[in-house]
């Protein structure tokens, strides 16, 4: 059976339906108040990114500042969400307050002044944070060159089913082959643990994630495991996001339970008895207590899963208790290939040997 490769959580897939849940849950409190006009505000701002998203999506594998960009997108998304689920809140402490009047009048006016009180405090100053933070990426997308509505072949719109979206993949990757064929052969190499972890650790710049992403589209890894999900984690390691993310990605869908608990059981429900291949880019805790807490539904996969961490600090393979593949700097005919690629565009030049050693080779020494 083909496994199921998804990517994420794609901020493209879940915008849409953040923008409506957020309007859907607004808008009868709204009506006829000055604070629809912020809502309107949030909606178009919120929209603004939604169509610079899949370009972002498909393009953050070849420029580390797109990866960031889509990093703090995909943080807004996270905090509208703990936005819903506190207006959820507000709304349900309502009603419980609400229920020992008996008059409809008396239900709707307890209704409208615990929430708008709510709303007055704390609503309009989130959402005038999170407008801000949406122009700001806004005008970053413009000076990234991000263009509306880019690239094929990702799930969209309410109610589609995201089975399989395949990373932007480089046909050639510089000086990695051994790196490549020695991770590719621990994702499949037979072992009786349930779940396996390994970290490939080095510098930045020295091609992390790109390694990763080459065994991940390996066609050999074709039908090797039952699950395939790949997640960039934010550099703030939050058990609940993290975890969230990894549900999400895996469904393709949106959770909005702000419970740490319940989100972690449906992931449990999710991977049980499945063999998966989770991908954690960019990883940064060093905490145990957290790395523990996220891994508690991870253990519920079927044997022979795999974790794969791409990450700066070999202190954070110790955390997650994983093995360790250090990567060691490119040799000097390597990096002449790849600077090359990417000065003349896979031209062929024929370099001065003196430029390579005393120019490119110390610049690029260092991947």
């Amino acid at each position: 059976m083909a496994a199921e490769m998804v990517t994420g959580v794609l901020v493209s897939t879940f915008l849409e339906k953040t923008i409506d849940t957020l309007a859907s849950r607004l808008i009868h409190i709204l009506r006829q108040r000055k604070h629809k006009k912020e809502l309107n505000n949030l909606k178009m701002k919120f929209l603004a990114i939604d169509v610079v998203a899949l370009d972002a999506e498909q393009k953050q594998f070849k420029d580390p500042r797109v990866r960031d960009w889509l990093l703090r997108a995909k943080d807004v998304v996270f905090d509208v969400e703990d936005l819903l689920d506190e207006i959820d809140y507000e709304l349900s402490k309502s009603h419980v307050e609400a229920e020992s009047q008996s008059a409809t009048n008396k239900v709707w006016n307890s209704l409208n002044s615990s929430f708008v009180s709510f709303f007055e405090i704390e609503i309009e100053s989130r959402m005038e944070e999170v407008i801000e933070d949406l122009e700001d990426l806004a005008n970053e997308s413009y000076i990234l060159g991000l263009e509306k509505g880019g690239g094929v072949g990702i799930g969209s719109g309410s109610g589609s089913k995201l089975t399989y979206t395949s990373l932007p993949n480089e046909s050639v990757i510089y000086g990695r082959d051994d790196d490549k064929e020695f991770v590719f052969n621990w994702l499949t190499s037979d072992t009786p643990n349930n779940l396996s972890i390994l970290s490939i650790v080095g510098m930045g710049g020295m091609g992390k994630t790109s390694l990763a992403q080459h065994v991940f589209n390996d066609p050999r890894l074709e039908g090797k495991f039952d699950t395939n999900v790949w997640v960039s984690v934010p550099h703030e390691f939050d058990v609940l996001k993290v975890s969230r993310a990894i549900l999400d990605t895996i469904t393709a869908s949106t959770d909005h339970s702000i419970q740490q608990e319940v989100i972690q059981r449906r992931l449990k429900e999710e991977l049980m008895g499945k063999k998966f291949l989770l991908v954690l880019d960019d990883v940064w805790n060093e905490r145990p207590s957290k790395w523990e807490d996220v891994q508690k539904p991870l253990v519920f996969g079927g044997q022979g899963s795999r974790i794969l961490v791409t990450t700066r600090s070999e202190k954070v393979a110790v955390t997650m208790r994983s093995e360790k593949h250090l990567l060691q700097a490119l040799k000097e005919d390597h990096c002449w290939d790849l600077f090359a690629k990417h000065a003349f565009e896979n031209a062929d030049p024929q370099p001065d040997p003196d430029f390579i050693e005393i120019e490119v080779i110390g610049l690029t020494r260092s991947v």
